[in-house]
């Protein structure tokens, strides 16, 4: 490899490690803080925060690497011209375009990277957080109950002890709920034993009961009524549903090739722009960066900014048209990719030429 395109891949890979880092910092705080919320309304135990927090890592490190590589290239490259490095390069007659092989050595092995964590590792990782949840989802210790404690659930008003509990935390002995509804009337329910279950559709978790007494009335009058049950189910509740798409399971890609769905083939589409996404940024933030002499620092930046926010919310459009039907299948993604890589290579291209000058008359 020359000289220069060793000095030039340097400086790439130190303003993309730079861009990075910061960015992940970033998406890190923003992951933590809703696993911390979700950790206060009993969703998972404290025991898999940080493991939960390195699965996600995983899943949005496709979104952040493709970012990474387009912002150390606009800075890498703004740098070079704002120090003239890029007029003296110019006058030795290495002109813009011969940075694409060095910008292409750094573009080419992160979409790698990037392809496999979009096609493979992302969704296993949130497969596992998910298998990782739902197990822990069955133990009485994630919903905040403990034996020979008193514990007020959330949301309903109402207290439960145990006397026993397993050590799975799976199945307890001698319970005793006392809830008051809206209306003032009190229930008082006890069980011999029981267990703590999830539905088989959704995430709602339920204590069963087994052989024991219901008591409902209200206080100061004389109109209880009494109930023995073989079986009574309790809901556990929650403060609010879990919707994010971590707590979805993931197909593999194997198995989205093989499915002819609509939704299945926007997912794998969704999946390979990713890595494509890389080498059409990486191409377009070289004629970005430049910087006309006597120009703002990095005054390109904004532009190349809203060229990227532009990209990407093109593709998650195309993707939801095309997973409602809106679009045809074999149109894919493609439709978001070539103007952006006919752009860059236009771009590319005129900045190759002088401009002409103008003649006075």
């Amino acid at each position: 490899m020359p000289i220069l395109h060793r000095y030039v891949l340097r400086e790439l890979l130190g303003s993309f490690l730079a861009s990075f880092v910061v960015l992940l910092l970033v998406s890190l705080g923003g992951v933590l803080a809703d696993l911390l919320g979700k950790i206060a309304r009993g969703r998972f135990p404290a025991a898999l925060l940080l493991s939960q927090l390195g699965l996600r890592t995983v899943d949005i490190l496709s979104m952040l690497l493709p970012l990474a590589l387009f912002l150390g290239v606009l800075l890498c490259v703004g740098r070079l011209y704002r120090d003239s490095e890029m007029a003296v390069l110019a006058g030795a007659g290495l002109g813009l375009r011969r940075l694409l092989k060095p910008v292409l050595s750094l573009a080419l092995p992160v979409a790698a990277v990037v392809a496999a964590l979009s096609l493979w590792l992302a969704p296993a990782a949130l497969n596992l957080s998910k298998q990782m949840i739902d197990t822990a989802n069955r133990s009485l210790l994630v919903a905040g109950l403990e034996p020979g404690r008193f514990v007020e659930l959330p949301g309903r008003h109402s207290v439960v002890y145990l006397g026993e509990m397993s050590r799975d935390g799976s199945q307890f002995s001698r319970l005793f709920v006392h809830a008051e509804r809206d209306d003032g009337r009190v229930d008082v329910v006890t069980a011999r034993s029981g267990e703590l279950y999830t539905e088989a559709i959704g995430d709602e978790r339920y204590l069963r009961l087994t052989d024991g007494f219901r008591v409902e009335g209200i206080p100061g009058q004389s109109d209880y009524r009494v109930m023995r049950f073989a079986r009574n189910d309790i809901r556990v509740p929650d403060s609010e549903p879990d919707e994010s798409a971590a707590s979805e399971k993931r197909r593999d890609s194997l198995s989205l090739w093989r499915d002819d769905a609509t939704r299945a083939r926007a997912e794998l589409h969704w999946r390979w722009a990713a890595p494509l996404t890389c080498v059409i940024l990486a191409l377009l933030a070289v004629p970005l960066a430049r910087t006309p002499p006597r120009a703002a620092r990095y005054g390109r930046v904004l532009l190349a900014l809203l060229a990227y926010l532009v990209y990407l919310n093109c593709l998650l459009l195309g993707r939801a048209w095309m997973g409602d039907g809106v679009l045809p299948r074999g149109l894919g993604l493609w439709w978001v990719h070539a103007p952006f890589l006919i752009a860059a290579i236009w771009l590319l291209r005129q900045d190759e030429h002088l401009p002409r000058p103008r003649l006075r008359a």
